[in-house]
C-alpha cells in the first residue's frame, strides 16, 4: 500500500571519506529490517557498496539508492561517496534530496570534504541532522567537533544528545529531549537498548546541555517560549515540534552521536530522520520554465498535478541498455507511459519502473510524487534532463558539474578493440558528467579526463574488467588552462571575392582579464552601429568555440571578458560564416597581444601523519612546491593543511605510505587555477 506523501523521507548520508557513511547505512538497513545481516566495509560485504571497485578500495564510488521503512514512514536513502574525486555523485544527490544526515568523525571533526559536502547542502538549502560517529575511537571529542562546526561551517549546532564517555570508555548517550541515558546491548548487534536514569556524575552536565537546547529552540514555538520563561515543564512533543521547525528552516542542525561500527546510537538517528527531516510536502515546490516562454511555473508534489521528474543519474546495466534514476516532483508516472524529455524535445517510453535497493531492483507499476525510482527504456535521457507530461511541459533547473582537472591518453590495443573502447567511453560519459573525452587533433589520440587520479583509475579499471576493453593507458596529464594578463584589441577580417559572390566579415574585439582568472563574459558594445544585431549571436558563439583552443599550448582559455567593439559588414557579401571566421581571427589576434599565460590546477590537501613522521612529510611537501597553511597536533597524529599543484601529487599515495610506514593518509580537493609556477608542463 502506498503511504501518504507526508510519510516519505528522501534523505542522503554525506561526509568526508572514512567517516563511516556506509557502515552507518548498513546499520540503518539492518535495524529497519531491510536486510538480515550487517555487512562490513573491511570484509567487502556491504549492501550499498556493491561495485567490485568499491569493495576493493573500501570506499563508496557511486551514490547507491535504497528504500526502507520505519515507524510507518518510507525512507528513500542515498549513500553518497566521501572521496572528492566523486563529488559529482554528491552534487546530483543533493539536487534531488529533501534532507540529509551529515556524518562527522569524532576524532577528525570537520575535515576538508566535510566542508565541501556541507557547502553543497547549503547551496540546495537541504535541512540536516549531524551524527558524530566513532565516539569509541581514541582521541574522540564530541564537543571539539561541535566547536569546529560553529567555526568552520559558520552554522548553529544543536546538540540533542551528549556522549557518556569517549574512546575506550564510551558507553552510550544521554538523550537531552527525554533526559534519559541509553545503553545498547552488545550481544544482539545493538538491536535492543536500555533506557536508564542519567548517571549521577553527569546530571549537572546533562541539565546544562538540556537548558542550552531549550534556550536555542525557544523562539520556534510561542507556547514553548512562554513555558520556558515561566519555568514550567515542557513536554517532549513540544520540544520535538520546535526542533523540527528550526531544522526545516535551517536555523540550526540537531547533533547526535554514536559508534556505528559498535552498533551504538543508530536507532535514535533513524527516529530523528522521521521526526526532524522534511517530507516532500515540506520543502518548497519545484519551479521550472515553461518552454518557449519566460513563464515560471511551480509543480506541487500532488498526484493530480501534471507529471514532472528530474533525471539525476544514468547507470549501465548488464540486462538492459541503461537505467535512469529519477526523482518525481509531481503527478503519477505509469509503466508504459510516453513522457517528454523537455530539454531535448524528444518523446521517451517508460518500459519499466524499478524500486531500487542498492544493485537489486523490484518492478512496480507506477510511481508517485516524492518517489526516487529507476526507469528503463529511456534512450536519449541523460543526467540533468527533465521528464514531463507531453501536454504540460516544464523545464526544471538542471545540475551543474565541475570541469575535469586531469587527463590521460587511452588507445585500443588493436583495430578490432576500437569500437568497443569508444562505446564503453560513451556509456561511462553518460553515467558520469565529469568524465569527458576528446580527440587530440595533432596525434589523433583519445584523451579522457576526470576529477582526479583515483577517478580515472576507477574508470579505466571498469573499462578493462566490467566491459572487457583491451586498451593502453598513457601517463597522467594535468588539465591546464590559459588566460591573459593585459588588455588588448584584435581585428579579424574574412574577405574574399569569387566570380559568383563575395564573402565579407570584419570584427574588432577587446579582451581583458576577469578577477580570479575564472569565467567568461561577452559584451556587445557595438550596439548595431557597425555590425547588424543579426550577426552578434554568431560572433559570440564563435568566440566561445575559439576559446576552447588557446594560443600558447592549445588549452582552453578562461577568465576573459570579450567586448565586441565593432568592425564592418557588406550588405550583400556578409554572412554568418564570414563573421564566424572573422571573430575567431579577431580573438586570436587580441589574445596574443594580451600577454597570455598558462594556468595550472591547484589543490587543497590535508595530510594526517603520525607525529614522528611529520617532519619528513612537511619536508617532502615543501619539495613539491606546496604552501603549508596550518599544522595541528592531535595527540598521536599531526594534521597538515596546504595547497599544492596537481602536477606534484601524482603517485603521492605511494610516496606517503613509504614515508609513514603505511600509516599516513591524505585527502585532496580542487582549490583554484593559478599561474603556472614551475615553468614546465607535467605530462605533456
Amino acid at each position: 500500500m502506498k503511504l501518504p506523501i507526508n510519510k516519505i523521507r528522501n534523505i542522503g548520508i554525506a561526509a568526508h571519506i572514512d567517516a563511516g557513511k556506509t557502515t552507518t547505512t548498513e546499520r540503518i538497513l539492518f535495524y529497519t529490517g531491510k536486510k538480515h545481516k550487517i555487512g562490513s566495509v573491511d570484509d567487502g560485504t556491504t549492501e550499498m557498496d556493491w561495485m567490485d571497485q568499491e569493495r576493493e578500495h573500501g570506499i563508496t564510488i557511486t551514490a547507491a539508492a535504497t528504500t526502507c521503512f520505519w515507524q510507518g514512514h518510507e525512507i528513500h536513502l542515498i549513500d553518497t561517496p566521501g572521496h572528492v574525486d566523486f563529488t559529482v555523485e554528491v552534487e546530483r544527490s543533493f539536487r534531488v534530496l529533501d534532507g540529509a544526515v551529515a556524518l562527522f568523525c569524532a576524532v577528525g571533526g570537520v575535515e576538508p570534504q566535510s566542508e565541501t559536502v556541507w557547502r553543497q547542502a547549503d547551496r540546495y538549502k537541504v535541512p540536516r541532522i549531524a551524527f558524530i560517529n566513532k565516539m569509541d575511537r581514541v582521541g574522540a571529542n564530541f564537543f571539539r567537533v561541535i566547536d569546529m562546526m560553529s567555526d568552520l561551517l559558520t552554522t548553529v549546532p544543536l546538540p540533542i544528545q551528549i556522549p557518556i564517555g569517549s574512546g575506550d570508555e564510551f558507553e552510550g548517550v544521554i538523550d537531552l529531549i527525554k533526559m534519559k541515558a541509553l545503553y545498547w546491548n552488545m550481544n544482539d548487534q545493538g538491536q535492543t537498548f536500555q533506557v536508564c536514569d542519567i548517571p549521577s556524575a553527569m546530571k549537572d552536565e546533562a541539565e546544562s546541555a538540556h537548558e542550552a537546547m531549550i534556550e536555542e529552540i525557544a523562539n520556534q514555538d510561542e507556547e514553548l517560549l512562554e513555558k520556558y520563561l515561566e519555568n514550567e515543564n515542557i513536554s517532549e512533543d513540544l520540544i520535538k515540534s520546535a526542533i523540527r521547525s528550526g531544522t526545516l528552516a535551517n536555523d540550526f542542525f540537531p547533533i547526535m552521536c554514536g559508534a556505528s561500527l559498535r552498533n551504538v546510537g543508530v536507532h535514535p538517528l533513524i527516529d530523528a530522520i522521521v521526526d526532524f527531516l522534511p517530507s516532500p510536502k515540506e520543502v518548497p515546490a519545484i519551479e521550472g520554465i515553461v518552454p518557449k516562454t519566460e513563464k515560471v511555473e511551480k509543480r506541487e508534489p500532488e498526484e493530480d498535478q501534471p507529471f514532472s521528474a528530474l533525471a539525476f543519474k544514468v547507470a549501465s546495466d548488464r540486462n538492459v541498455d541503461k537505467i535512469v534514476y529519477c526523482r518525481l516532483y509531481s503527478g503519477v508516472l505509469k509503466k508504459g507511459q510516453v513522457v517528454l524529455n523537455v530539454g531535448k524535445n524528444k518523446k521517451e517510453r517508460v518500459m519499466r519502473i524499478l524500486q531500487i535497493h542498492a544493485n537489486k531492483k523490484e518492478n512496480c507499476d507506477q510511481a508517485y510524487p516524492g518517489d526516487i525510482v529507476a526507469l528503463v527504456g529511456l534512450k536519449d535521457t541523460t543526467t540533468g534532463d527533465t521528464l514531463t507530461n507531453q501536454k504540460y511541459p516544464v523545464l526544471l533547473e538542471s545540475i551543474v558539474f565541475p570541469e575535469p582537472v586531469i587527463s590521460v591518453a587511452i588507445e585500443p590495443k588493436s583495430e578490432s578493440d576500437k569500437s568497443k573502447l569508444e562505446s564503453t567511453i560513451q556509456i561511462l560519459m553518460e553515467e558520469d558528467p565529469t568524465f569527458t573525452m576528446e580527440i587530440d587533433e595533432e596525434t589523433g589520440q583519445r584523451i579522457i579526463s576526470g576529477m582526479g587520479e583515483l577517478h580515472l583509475e576507477i574508470l579505466t579499471d571498469r573499462m578493462f574488467h566490467e566491459f572487457g576493453v583491451n586498451a593502453r593507458v598513457g601517463n597522467l596529464q594535468v588539465a591546464y588552462r590559459e588566460t591573459i594578463s593585459a588588455v588588448s584589441k584584435g581585428r579579424g577580417k574574412h574577405i574574399h571575392k569569387t566570380e559568383n559572390q563575395g564573402i565579407y566579415g570584419d570584427v574588432i574585439l577587446r579582451v581583458e582579464p576577469l578577477p580570479d582568472m575564472v569565467g567568461f563574459e561577452f559584451v556587445d558594445a557595438n550596439n548595431g552601429t557597425q555590425i547588424p544585431p543579426l550577426y552578434v549571436p554568431t560572433i559570440e558563439k564563435a568566440v566561445k568555440v575559439a576559446m576552447q583552443n588557446g594560443v600558447l599550448s592549445g588549452y582552453p582559455i578562461q577568465g576573459v571578458k570579450v567586448t565586441l567593439l565593432g568592425g564592418s559588414y557588406h550588405e550583400t557579401d556578409s554572412s554568418e560564416i564570414a563573421f564566424e571566421a572573422a571573430a575567431t581571427a579577431a580573438l586570436d589576434d587580441a589574445v596574443r597581444k594580451a600577454d597570455p599565460i598558462l594556468l595550472e590546477p591547484v589543490m587543497q590537501i590535508q595530510v594526517t601523519t603520525p607525529v614522528e613522521h611529520a617532519g619528513q612529510v612537511i619536508s617532502d611537501l615543501n619539495s613539491r612546491r606546496a604552501r603549508i597553511s596550518q599544522t595541528e597536533d592531535e595527540g598521536q597524529v599531526e594534521i597538515i593543511s596546504a595547497t599544492i599543484s596537481l602536477s606534484e601529487t601524482f603517485k603521492y599515495t605511494t610516496d606517503l605510505r613509504s614515508m609513514t610506514k603505511g600509516r599516513g593518509t591524505f585527502t585532496m580537493e580542487f582549490y583554484q587555477y593559478q599561474p603556472l609556477s614551475s615553468g614546465k608542463l607535467n605530462g605533456t
